[in-house]
């Protein structure tokens, strides 16, 4: 089975509420909310994978130095299986804008599981709750 591993981030306001993107048609999964990131290109490492992503979908510059490794996930999907590192992010420079058609929503930690998520994402929760609440 193949191995993906992606990347992610739980961006945290001033209010310890969590980003979440909802992805958008056309894509797997599509209507499901994730936490940004993504894919890792050949011979990247995941926080460079990650401060990119971070840019492209959302706008934002991020310091490597801001990112602290929270949890991973690891999920079987039925083609692959996925491996994907969370990192907490608190300071970024630029406004979170949504630059791929997705929908963005801060969220209150515990009311993370009110929106439906990928099979992966979905145990990251608890890890953020412990965290922020």
């Amino acid at each position: 089975m193949k191995l993906l591993l992606v990347v992610a981030a739980a961006l945290i306001d001033p209010d310890n509420r969590v980003l979440i993107a909802q992805r958008p048609e056309g894509k797997e999964l599509a209507g499901l909310w994730e936490f940004p990131g993504g894919k890792l290109h050949d011979g990247e490492r995941p926080e460079p994978a990650l401060i990119r992503e971070l840019q492209e979908e959302l706008g934002i510059t991020v310091e490597e130095a801001c990112l602290a490794p929270l949890s991973f996930a690891s999920y079987a999907y039925p083609a692959f299986h996925l491996l994907m590192p969370l990192y907490i992010c608190r300071r970024w420079r630029g406004q979170v804008t949504s630059r791929e058609n997705q929908a963005l929503k801060w969220v209150r930690p515990q009311n993370l599981r009110d929106y439906p998520m990928p099979p992966a994402d979905t145990p990251l929760i608890p890890a953020l709750i412990d965290l922020l609440t």
